[in-house]
């Protein structure tokens, strides 16, 4: 994946890694924050970065196992299954429901090593790029960049080479790839692919639909956080955007960035799924790509919706926001009674109509339980 073309949204090439890392050691804030995250001494994460000599290096050395460190610290343990799914020689494309900005693909990258699997490389948008410690970071944990704020024009060539890059690198088989179902996180709760996404995919790839989707070995992927560690903040996002205008600064991404890796998150589940290939041959039945396309999106979304874990949290948002008592049999008084303390908590930190904002906290947590109840 050296050729050039790719070079505006490729990771660093490990030619590339002993500068980037020496610059990431010079970096007093990033030295600040992340000796902050993983509670280590400035001096054993500089020693660190000085031995790292290639993107393999900077995940076994580093990241990895500051990350591991933060799902001890942070979690309540995570949990995954479908990993049996995965063999260890093959490349696949990860296609996940998106939560978290950086952990919804670290602790997938954590969950596969420890599996003996492939490491990905994950997908990030352009806008996440906000200043020069943050790009040499993302650029050595193998992320490739999704271009945000483009024009039509150069959307549709931004497309053609997010294809192609994607399917070269699953076809080289050294790594595969992890990409959101849509652009952004989902902020509501209501996980759903987006179709744009997959026509994107199929850029790159042989004319006959199911053909090319069985080169690029989708998995569906389901990430489930009892608590959203930027519930909060999501919360506050969608207020604002109902009663007026938002602007997405680099500050407030830096900040969700930031607490989606440091606040709790009680208990967290990972399910990988598959398609079949019988399920994408019985797409070529269909008569247009159009409704194959929307077909293959219900199937994703199938998947990513049945494999979600519900936690007592889900439960209970579903019954506070609709004034029902459906699902008392899947929580506890004390369940029920923490979740409303903790809510109450967070939302009177929050500036709006308390009425509205608890509306929207709840949607976060009863969406999963709405999709379920769709199935």
């Amino acid at each position: 994946m050296t050729d050039s073309e790719f070079d505006s949204i490729r990771p660093y090439d490990d030619s590339e890694v002993p500068a980037a890392a020496q610059r990431l050691a010079e970096s007093k804030d990033f030295l600040a924050l992340f000796t902050y995250l993983v509670k280590q001494d400035v001096s054993i994460i500089t020693k660190a970065l000085q031995n790292i000599r290639s993107r393999k290096d900077f995940q076994e050395i580093l990241f990895g196992p500051a990350i591991r460190t933060l799902m001890e610290n942070t979690t309540d343990g995570v949990t995954a299954e479908g990993l049996e799914l995965v063999d260890p020689n093959t490349s696949y494309t990860f296609m996940s429901n998106h939560r978290d900005i950086i952990l919804d693909s670290a602790i997938l990258n954590v969950l596969l090593r420890e599996h003996g699997a492939k490491y990905t490389r994950p997908a990030i948008g352009s806008n996440l790029l906000i200043n020069p410690w943050v790009t040499d970071f993302v650029k050595l944990n193998s992320c490739f960049v999704i271009e945000r704020n483009i024009t039509v024009r150069e959307m549709l060539n931004s497309s053609q080479l997010r294809s192609q890059y994607i399917r070269n690198t699953i076809r080289e088989n050294e790594d595969s790839v992890w990409i959101a179902e849509k652009e952004g996180r989902t902020k509501n709760g209501d996980d759903r692919v987006q179709q744009a996404l997959l026509k994107m995919l199929k850029m790159s790839g042989t004319p006959h639909f199911a053909d090319n989707y069985k080169e690029l070995r989708l998995m569906p992927l389901s990430i489930s956080y009892e608590w959203e560690p930027c519930d909060s903040l999501k919360t506050q996002e969608l207020y604002t955007r109902t009663v007026g205008e938002y602007t997405k600064t680099p500050e407030a991404d830096m900040n969700s960035m930031v607490t989606g890796l440091k606040e709790y998150k009680g208990r967290v589940h990972f399910h990988l799924d598959r398609l079949t290939d019988d399920e994408l041959d019985e797409l070529d039945k269909l008569p247009s790509n159009g409704e194959r396309i929307e077909a293959l999106g219900s199937i994703i979304d199938r998947k990513i919706h049945k494999n979600f874990k519900l936690w007592a949290n889900n439960y209970v948002a579903y019954d506070l926001l609709h004034s029902v008592n459906k699902f008392s049999h899947m929580y506890t008084p004390e369940e029920k009674d923490n979740f409303i303390r903790v809510m109450t908590q967070k939302i009177d930190k929050l500036e709006g109509n308390i009425s509205m904002l608890n509306n929207i906290f709840l949607e976060i947590y009863a969406n999963p339980v709405k999709n379920s109840l769709k199935l």
